[in-house]
Formats: structure tokens, sequence, C-alpha cells
């Protein structure tokens, strides 16, 4: 997943992780850089401009880049297929409008524009379906590069926080979701395509829904005023993630526990009370399970965070689920990556401990830095 700023007054212009959150880029007015996730170290920079979207396959020499217009050689409208360890770009493509968001997995290239996004081949770059859509003025999408579970999410209106998921392996529309009564302001796919989370630009209630069958599976509340939802994420998972995150223009971050959620579920309905109140009202009355970092940044800033590992300990003289911790990392648009490490105990207790916080636009490049690889 990338976030790209609409904002002149930011430093950074877009961010991403790769698919599998080892490795992160930043777009600058300057170029683009690449930070190994695990040490902080910057691995690769180019200083040729500025740069909207920079979107890496894995941890290969392949990236995808779209510049920001401020040079002519840097068109948005003209997407490059670079090659790192050459510093060559390896294809070109042009369109008729900017480009608005990027994804790609070992099979497909997905990009997006105001009103169609195209899906190739990454391999032959033929085109292989065009998707009408509304007017997406942000680029909103969501992709899950599993092979397996292979989805895009994108709009499906500009009135209401309808969401088409298309399958991108087998090219056919695979269902629509009415996710929230406001239009979409965020949205992301679990690594494994199996759910898909959504906010609204009221940015109050988050939503899960299960892919497969277009089904609720849970909602949250983020809070009770109006909030501007940056960015979701879920944390890695094979099944149902067990942590859910959001950061707003509040400043905080919030998490969510999906897996104590169930439990708990579980238990209500089996429960002569949730066995005789219907399941619309059942599924209001589910606690929030917010874990709340106030202040994690200045409000108003815009963030980029993803969940990049979450270790489960299940103790099994409890009735409940183990405790869990997770690793949240959070890039913002003024040039500063957090790290924290959220602990949830079995109690539903949880801690934020700052790891690491350093600025990514003053990062020198180590002469011993070891290059990105096939």
């Amino acid at each position: 997943m990338a976030n790209h700023s609409s904002s002149s007054s930011y430093p950074i212009l877009c961010a991403s992780f790769n698919q599998d959150d080892s490795f992160f880029a930043i777009g600058t007015r300057d170029g683009f850089r690449i930070f190994d996730s695990n040490t902080g170290r910057l691995c690769y920079e180019r200083a040729i401009g500025a740069f909207a979207i920079v979107e890496m396959l894995y941890s290969s020499s392949l990236l995808a880049i779209v510049g920001a217009g401020e040079q002519p050689s840097l068109s948005p409208r003209r997407l490059c297929l670079f090659n790192t360890t050459t510093g060559n770009a390896l294809r070109e493509l042009n369109f008729l409008t900017s480009i608005l968001a990027v994804r790609v997995n070992r099979k497909r290239l997905i990009v997006v524009l105001q009103e169609k996004t195209y899906i190739y081949d990454i391999n032959s770059l033929n085109i292989l379906a065009t998707i009408d859509t509304v007017p997406n003025l942000k680029g909103l999408c969501a992709f899950a590069p599993s092979l397996d579970g292979c989805f895009l999410a994108l709009p499906a209106s500009t009135k209401k926080g309808s969401v088409l998921i298309y399958n991108v392996m087998e090219l056919h529309s695979h269902c629509e979701i009415d996710a929230h009564r406001s239009p979409l302001a965020a949205m992301v796919l679990s690594s494994n395509g199996m759910y898909i989370t959504t906010a609204s630009e009221q940015g109050t209630i988050i939503r899960v829904h299960h892919i497969s069958e277009a089904t609720k599976s849970y909602s949250f509340r983020r809070g009770t005023y109006p909030s501007t939802i940056f960015s979701l994420s879920f944390g890695p998972s094979i099944q149902l993630p067990d942590i859910l995150v959001a950061t707003s223009s509040s400043g905080s971050v919030h998490a969510f526990r999906l897996g104590l959620t169930m439990n708990q579920r579980s238990r209500r309905s089996s429960s002569f009370l949730g066995s005789i109140i219907p399941e619309s009202v059942n599924d209001a009355l589910d606690p929030a399970h917010r874990h709340v970092l106030h202040n994690a940044f200045p409000a108003g800033v815009k963030s980029y965070t993803v969940i990049r590992k979450v270790n489960k300990v299940t103790d099994a003289s409890l009735s409940e689920s183990g405790y869990c911790r997770a690793t949240v990392s959070i890039i913002t648009y003024t040039g500063y990556f957090l790290e924290y490490t959220l602990t949830i105990n079995h109690q539903n207790e949880s801690s934020w401990i700052l790891e690491r916080e350093f600025n990514l636009l003053t990062a020198n490049l180590a002469p011993s830095t070891p290059s990105l690889h096939d």
C-alpha cells in the first residue's frame, strides 16, 4: 500500500512499503529514497527530481515510479519501470491523464487514473483489462499482492461508501460492498486477500468485511467526532488478522484487536440475550476494543502506517486468548519514521513503547550499504 500527498507543504510527496514490509520508499522533491525497515538503513537514493509515486516489487531491483510534474522530464502521466541496479529505465507507459496510484505484484501491474484503472501483465506489459470507474480524484484503491487472493478494491460510488472488489488474476468483478453511508476515505486489503477494512470521510466508524462472502465481520468506533483517516493496516496473518490500526488527522493511532472481538461475540451470541437480539443490533453492541496512542505525531500531519510484525502467545491456562505484540511503523509526511511496540495482554490492557525515531530526509547513504537484489 502507498500514499501520495496532494499538499505542497509536505517535504515527503509519497510513502510506500513493499509487499512484505521489509523495505519502504519515499518520494521527495529531490528524488526518492529506499530504506531497510528492520535496520532503518538508507539502501538506495536517486536525486533526479520530484516523485509522486514510488512502488517496489518486494526486494527486487524493479521500481514503478511516477514524477510529480515539477520537472518537464518527470510527467505525472508517465509511468517508468526503473532498474535500481543499472540506474536505467526499463520501460515507460504514457497515459492521457495523471497517474494517481500504482500497485504491483509478481504477476500484475495496476495503474489507477481518475476514471479508468488498467491491469497489465507485469512481464509482457500487455493490457489485460480496463475498468471504468466512478471519478476517483484521490486515486483511492487497495490491492492484495497474494496470488491466491489477488483482489483490487476501488470506490464504486461518489455519494456513498461502496467498494468494488475485482479479481485481478481471473479478470472479473467479484462483488460490490456497501460499507458506509458517506464516501470512502481509506481502505486496505489484508495481505492474503481475505478481508477488507474501510473508513468513510466521516472517519468515526471503521468496518471490516469478509471478501469471499461480501459480509460485514466487524464495526469499530474510532471516535465520536469526525476525523480524516489517513491510513489503515492489517497485521500480517494467514487467516484473520489479529490487529488492525488506523492513523488520522487527530494525531493519534488507534489499534483494534479482531481476534478478541470474535471470541466475545461468539460467547454473546450463544447466550440467551444474544440469541434473541437481531444480528444487526447485536453487531452494534460490539465493544470497541480500542487501544489508542494519543499525540503520536502533530495533529493534522499526514501519516502512513503499517503493522510489520505480530507475535501472538496463547496461554493454555486461560480461557481468553493470550497476549499479542505488534510492531507498528509510521511515516509522517513531515519526514519522520516512528516505530512502536504495541503489547495487548489477555485482559485487553495495552501499552505503547517507542522503539525507534529518525529523520528520513537527513539519513546518509553508507558506502557499505548493500544494493537491492533481484
